[in-house]
């Protein structure tokens, strides 16, 4: 049961009809999607092994590494020796896309502030091809663990783990290129089926992800470098936690909005947002609700 008050939020800014299309997002069971680690495999020899498994699939616009799976579910895939040895990992289309619009490059020293579990730091470390100095920060021990488990299993080995909480990272610290991929209410991602779903989803979840969103992207401004570029993104398609955020941070005079654009965006299911330039993905059979926004920090 979707909590009354969130169901009014969405109304408020997305308007009855559109509201009603995400709530059904909301409620289709999500196709299994993953990408290859190109790590240790490559996209062919993925292909084949699905060929020869009666797995139908399709690819993804925006990403040739990624696949969506037509006809079996995630116990399948997790059955193959491809996902056995890390040469796939479990990962949602939505949450592939922070990484691909950060793009990250070779020799640079880059941060992950919200690592854990992992899926979009193996993610960059397989675009830079292990050749970058990549900081992967967590601050739960059980699931830094979990995070060290993804990394070693996907061959990530240019990643370093710091067990810290990411608003306290030393202003000492500078890097290339930032990844924050902030705690949220999880509003993009909602489970229909979760019977406490109304004891867990909260406005006082709302309220507690917009003050740690605050504090980390403030975290993450001081610490980029200047001229460099970050990516915010959360999985919440509520503009508490995504659009005004931005807006904060813009009113601060420190970074600029750079327009997100890359092959295939065009197909991606998306939302109207107030911060032109940012991107909302909606809910359906095939993306989870998602924000994404790319700051560069300015030199003066």
């Amino acid at each position: 049961m979707i909590p009354e008050f969130l169901i009014e939020m969405l109304e408020k800014q997305y308007g009855k009809e559109l509201s009603k299309k995400i709530i059904e997002g909301y409620s289709v069971e999500r196709k299994v999607t993953f990408r290859v680690n190109t790590l240790k495999a490559n996209a062919c020899d993925v292909e084949k092994i699905l060929n020869e498994n009666g797995i139908e699939y399709k690819k993804v616009p925006f990403y040739k590494d990624a696949f969506i799976i037509e006809n079996v579910r995630e116990e399948v895939i997790r059955e193959l020796d491809i996902y056995k040895n890390g040469e796939i990992y479990m990962q949602s289309l939505s949450s592939m896309l922070p990484p691909i619009i950060l793009n990250p490059k070779e020799n640079m020293d880059i941060l992950d502030m919200a690592a854990a579990p992992g899926g979009k730091t193996t993610e960059i470390a397989a675009l830079v091809e292990n050749k970058a100095r990549i900081t992967a920060v967590e601050m739960n021990k059980i699931r830094a663990e979990k995070l060290k488990y993804n990394l070693e299993k996907q061959g990530a080995n240019s990643v370093y783990v710091m067990e810290q909480d990411a608003r306290r990272i030393d202003d000492f610290f500078s890097f290339d290129e930032i990844l924050l991929d902030a705690p949220c209410s999880g509003s993009g991602t909602i489970n229909v089926n979760d019977k406490k779903l109304e004891k867990i989803f909260t406005k006082e979840l709302i309220k507690k992800s917009v003050k740690s969103q605050t504090a980390l992207l403030r975290k993450a401004v001081n610490i980029l470098k200047k001229g460099s570029e970050m990516v915010y993104s959360t999985c919440s398609i509520l503009q508490e936690e995504n659009e005004n955020i931005i807006e904060n941070i813009l009113k601060t005079g420190k970074v600029e909005l750079v327009d997100i654009d890359f092959t295939g965006i065009e197909e991606l299911p998306k939302l109207p947002t107030k911060v032109k330039g940012t991107l909302c993905v909606m809910p359906n059979e095939e993306y989870e609700g998602f924000f994404v926004a790319k700051l560069r920090k300015k030199f003066n």
